[in-house]
């Protein structure tokens, strides 16, 4: 009776947000869900199935803020080697997500998405049963244990707030003994459910370990640093301008009349944001994170270690300043599109598979080496950046010297060489293990030829980059490849937060906190600038922009640390919420998607631009769709604004 009962509810449940799945008769003997929590071994089976449902981040068919981003062009629908990419974030730039089938469809787990609800009822049948389990499993284990689901169920909870807005909380499965109208949910306001998940995490922090001691096998697992990292990027995230007296969401209400996100903006949110940060950071450097250093090659010079650093951040598993990647979750797929596979042709490489490239946008958004955008940059040519010149002899460790090659790639700061690869380029790892000035010449870094016909440029319509330039923040430096026969590919855990993005959270937070810009805010953005090699905030601008006050406003330095956060965090799934969040969608995603010319054979020739797509970004887009389907079998759902 109690298998049956088990079933229904979980039935119920499935049926109210649209999981298509009818009844099964289940047999005689076989396991019930009591059966799942008898021991303990049984019970941990439970506790990884929980952790089964963590969002595939860092692939572009299951991750939208990877080509969803403004960051990516790729070639759509393209089969190379027997395998046809699935881009769905493409047709999000293209104004083609709908509500019927909606792309990346994380509630219902469909289209790329990730069955949240699924995951949330799992972690509630493990948080309603585990007291049952034997003696087997300690006080202090069970402890932790529920902690980390309870983690996961805020978690999962938080990605669809993230996606949808408000949505249904899912306190407890839906009971047995539950009515149609108990049945038919509604959606909760945004700032309850933002309480709830933070309730959780809290209730989770004491009973999580603040580093993890057995890493053999249990590397993966939610800590402390974890949970207040993930509480902080939640409450920055409820602060922010599209969840903060947002006027586009004023008479959002649903048909009982309940206002479903706040009516005034609150700048007290931003203050708890603000301490939550800085109780994260203060936890993530007792548990041993700190900003990431390269130190795997010694024999390099000091620029090229520090573009290493710069580089390796991402790709370096478990390096110490990740404070959260999930186990499971690799660069494999990621970096197949985006450059790591290289083949030995006349001492050359050529790089394989390369449907995805970084947009033109990415090459103008970095710094000039001075630390300040290079339209404000007094020493930089900004409208001649496309002319071409002859590389320094200073440049020999991102540029071949007297190679002539666009004015944008000439006097940059280290993370756009650390992150990108032009025409010009020197390439260190990936086959090439010796700085410039170390060895013999063709065992020194490659050096990248991307005009049509020549190794890394247009030969065929797969081989070449559409855009001109190549990621490499997303290639493990040891990846290899001499033949089609012979393959190194260094896998390698995606981050999903890192200790910088945590310090430019706090420095977010803790400017729109306050009336004015403290020495406290440049010290957390500064940290970040200084391992890039930049000078502060303030030094920088005053020196070297046209603006040499900008940092002294609040309105201004929003717009600093903004900037900071694109170029930090590229590449790593971070603009796509980011631009949500700060309301600027709208803006650069209706701007025309650019690259070089890749029919060219001569540097002026390549170095002209040209559009590749305009996107089409409106109000409707901030906040996914609900499924219509599921708005017929639950008529008390509303659909977010602007999408009837």
């Amino acid at each position: 009776m109690k298998k049956l009962k088990y079933i229904i509810v979980i039935s119920l449940f499935t049926f109210i947000f649209a999981c298509e799945n009818y009844l099964d008769v289940v047999p005689d003997n076989v396991p019930t869900i009591d059966h799942a929590f008898l021991d303990r071994t049984s019970a941990e089976k439970y506790l990884a199935t929980c952790y089964t449902y963590l969002p595939n981040l860092a692939t572009p068919a299951g991750d939208p803020a990877i080509l969803g981003s403004d960051e990516w062009w790729a070639i759509e629908d393209q089969t190379y080697n027997g395998t046809t990419t699935n881009y769905a974030g493409l047709k999000l730039k293209k104004g083609e997500l709908n509500s019927n089938e909606p792309l990346f469809n994380f509630w219902d787990g469909l289209n790329g998405g990730r069955a949240c609800y699924r995951a949330i009822r799992d972690c509630n049948v493990f948080l309603e049963n585990i007291h049952k389990v034997g003696n087997d499993l300690s006080q202090e284990e069970a402890k932790r244990w529920i902690a980390e689901v309870k983690f996961l169920k805020a978690y999962y909870h938080y990605c669809l707030m993230r996606m949808y807005g408000p949505v249904p909380i899912v306190k407890e499965n839906i009971p047995i003994s539950a009515g149609i109208e108990e049945v038919r949910v509604y959606r909760d306001p945004f700032d309850e459910g933002i309480e709830y998940i933070v309730s959780l995490l809290d209730e989770a922090v004491p009973d999580l370990p603040i580093q993890i001691m057995n890493v053999s096998a249990e590397l993966g697992r939610i800590t402390r640093p974890i949970a207040l990292s993930l509480k902080a990027e939640i409450l920055v995230m409820a602060a922010s301008p599209l969840f903060n007296g947002n006027p586009d969401y004023r008479s959002f209400k649903d048909n009982r009349g309940v206002a479903l996100f706040s009516q005034e903006y609150s700048r007290d949110k931003w203050v708890k944001a603000a301490d939550a940060c800085k109780d994260a950071i203060d936890a993530c450097l007792l548990g041993g994170h700190d900003l990431y250093e390269f130190t795997k090659q010694t024999n390099i010079s000091d620029s090229t270690k520090r573009l290493m650093s710069l580089r390796h951040v991402v790709t370096d598993k478990w390096n110490k300043e990740i404070i959260w990647t999930a186990a499971k979750l690799t660069m494999y797929d990621y970096q197949r599109g985006t450059t790591p596979f290289f083949f030995m042709e006349q001492a050359q490489w050529t790089p394989t598979n390369p449907f995805m490239c970084p947009t033109l946008r990415m090459a103008e958004l970095f710094y000039t080496k001075n630390g300040v955008p290079i339209e404000e940059d007094i020493q930089f040519e900004y409208g001649n950046r496309f002319q071409t010149e002859s590389a320094p002899a200073d440049h020999k460790y991102y540029i071949q010297p007297g190679y002539e090659t666009a004015k944008l790639n000439i006097g940059r700061e280290t993370r756009f060489y650390a992150n990108l690869a032009f025409d010009g380029a020197i390439w260190f790892g990936n086959g090439r293990f010796r700085d410039v000035g170390d060895g013999p010449a063709n065992e020194q870094s490659w050096v990248i030829r991307t005009k049509k016909g020549e190794p890394q440029g247009k030969a065929s319509n797969l081989r070449y980059s559409l855009s001109g330039y190549w990621a490499r923040k997303t290639s493990h430096f040891e990846s290899v490849s001499t033949s089609s026969s012979s393959v190194v590919v260094v896998r390698s855990t995606f981050p999903i937060i890192r200790l910088a993005d945590l310090y430019l959270l706090y420095s977010e937070a803790l400017n729109e906190s306050l009336d004015s810009p403290t020495e406290e805010v440049y010290h957390y953005i500064d940290f970040v600038r200084e391992r890039a090699g930049l000078k502060g905030v303030v030094e920088s601008w005053q020196n070297y922009s046209r603006y040499p006050s900008k940092p002294s406003s609040k309105e201004a330095m929003r717009e600093i640390i903004q900037h900071e956060r694109m170029i930090e965090l590229a590449f790593e799934g971070k603009r796509f919420w980011d631009i949500r969040r700060w309301k600027t969608a709208h803006i650069w995603l209706n701007q025309p998607i650019r690259g070089l010319n890749p029919e060219g054979t001569t540097p002026v020739e390549h170095n002209t631009v040209r559009v590749l797509y305009t996107p089409e970004f409106s109000t409707k887009d901030y906040l996914f769709p609900i499924r219509q389907h599921n708005l017929r079998v639950n008529t008390n759902l509303i659909q977010n604004p602007y999408w009837k």
